[in-house]
């Protein structure tokens, strides 16, 4: 299957590459032995940057091979001045190795920055979120207590124009049931009075009326002519003619019978 495939790839069970033994001749001086320290995951397989140091060194190897002899002092000043100027030109290389090598730190330190400065920014917008809502639940806090102490106030005034001589009223028991509008009567809800809950306090209750089953044992204790009800139509108090019409001596006897009655 294809997990299988992934999972067991010849990749994963893929080991370094085989080096096999080698004897060096006295004489003479390989290429690839300049290559000894790239080893398999540092260096190999070879990237542009290897195949520069490569090139490099066959650079270096070709200039070793053109310096002149140091048979003479001319051949000897020429020596000097190349070796002079190949030494400037390591040292220029290897400023732009130093001057490359910055960049990508530098590269790396700016994302890191950046980075740490999202993740401060978005610490700083939880705490100033947080902050905010404290701010505004003490606001609400303090309105709410305000509009309780002006509440309070504002009973306090009412109670002192009341009394506005300054005198004490004392409790009118018989005024208060004679006004309809009064505490006893109408108290109001602020006081802690709800009329409300107990309106159900006087209502029955009744197992045989509130239930299903205490209605089916309430029919089944009920006598069955009671629940079947006879109607026997009324017999009419005047006499009527064939017609539909009441005679007129019928009438007379009716209003006779309740004279007489």
């Amino acid at each position: 299957t294809l997990g299988t495939q992934t999972d067991y790839r010849d990749g994963e069970a893929q080991t370094d590459p085989y080096s096999p033994e080698y004897i060096v001749r006295s004489d003479s001086v390989p290429e690839i032995l300049t290559l000894a320290t790239l080893t398999w995951g540092r260096g190999l397989p070879a990237g542009q940057a290897e195949m520069e140091i490569i090139d490099r060194i066959r650079e270096k190897r070709a200039w070793e091979a053109a310096l002149p002899p140091m048979d003479s002092p001319s051949n000897v000043a020429k020596r000097l001045k190349m070796m002079e100027a190949m030494e400037r030109k390591e040292w220029a290389y290897r400023e732009e190795e130093i001057d490359k090598l910055q960049k990508v730190k530098m590269e790396v330190i700016k994302k890191l920055l950046w980075r740490r400065e999202e993740n401060q920014n978005k610490l700083d917008a939880v705490r100033l979120k947080n902050h905010w809502q404290n701010h505004q639940k003490a606001k609400e806090e303090k309105m709410r207590k305000i509009q309780h102490d002006c509440a309070l106030m504002l009973r306090k005034l009412i109670a002192k124009r009341k009394n506005y001589m300054g005198k004490l009223e004392r409790r009118d028991i018989i005024k208060e049931y004679n006004d309809f509008s009064s505490q006893t009567y109408a108290p109001l809800s602020r006081i802690g009075f709800f009329p409300d809950n107990g309106s159900d306090y006087d209502a029955v209750r009744n197992f045989y009326l509130n239930t299903f089953a205490g209605l089916c044992e309430l029919e089944e204790s009920v006598q069955h002519s009671v629940s079947q009800m006879k109607i026997k139509a009324p017999k009419p108090k005047y006499t009527i003619a064939n017609t539909g019409y009441i005679r007129k001596s019928g009438r007379l006897e009716a209003v006779l019978a309740e004279v007489h009655q």
